[in-house]
């Protein structure tokens, strides 16, 4: 029996996490990267600096979405409770990330993609699947997510303006924290994926950024 409501109190929370990300408003814990260290005066950006620097601030919003809802599919679906804490712990910094690009997005004059409930949906069905998988597979599974979008995030540095800082700071804070989380999957016994499956993880993802760039 309290197996039973521990379960239903899990599956609860993780759809009240689920409606929230998706349709709420975020607060993060730690400051703005760019609050930590001296002030930052934003240059003037031109329109199509402005309209760009929107656009990918929002595939990266997408991208939090999605990792909150990877991240609580797997801790639902272990029965391993050190490793349902070693994914809430990591959704935790995600909250961070959500609410720094949520924020960012609405100062760039932009807005997050319309399509945010059929990402969660979907990589909350893969994080399902992986945490099923067993402790060394689901791990593994986190550490190929993270290094994907470490190097996603390392492009988007690149072609962000110059000008904006602001965004500058928040995505180069993302890209450190999503290192560090592939680095403790490692540690924690994660086996990265085979090849095939990396490859269709790539192409996924190329979906869904190519999406969340224009809607």
């Amino acid at each position: 029996m309290m197996q039973t409501r521990d379960t239903l109190d899990r599956v609860l929370g993780t759809l009240d996490i689920g409606l929230r990300t998706v349709w709420g408003h975020h607060h993060a814990h730690r400051a703005r990267p760019e609050d930590t260290g001296p002030a930052v005066d934003e240059v003037a950006m031109t329109e199509a600096e402005r309209t760009l620097a929107g656009a990918l601030m929002r595939v990266n919003h997408v991208g939090e979405v999605c990792a909150q809802a990877l991240y609580n599919a797997q801790a639902l679906a272990t029965p391993d409770a050190d490793l349902r804490a070693h994914f809430d712990a990591a959704a935790a910094d995600e909250v961070d990330h959500l609410a720094w690009t949520e924020q960012r997005i609405r100062e760039l004059g932009a807005r997050p993609s319309v399509l945010n409930p059929l990402w969660y949906a979907g990589a909350f069905a893969i994080g399902l699947a992986a945490g099923r998988m067993g402790r060394q597979a689901s791990l593994g599974f986190v550490i190929e997510t993270e290094r994907q979008v470490e190097q996603h995030l390392q492009s988007h540095l690149d072609r962000l303006p110059v000008q904006d800082r602001s965004s500058r700071a928040i995505v180069t804070q993302m890209r450190d924290d999503e290192a560090r989380h592939a680095t403790e999957a490692q540690d924690a016994g994660g086996l990265r994926p085979p090849p095939p499956v990396r490859w269709l993880m790539r192409a996924a993802a190329k979906v869904m950024t190519t999406a969340a760039h224009r809607i």
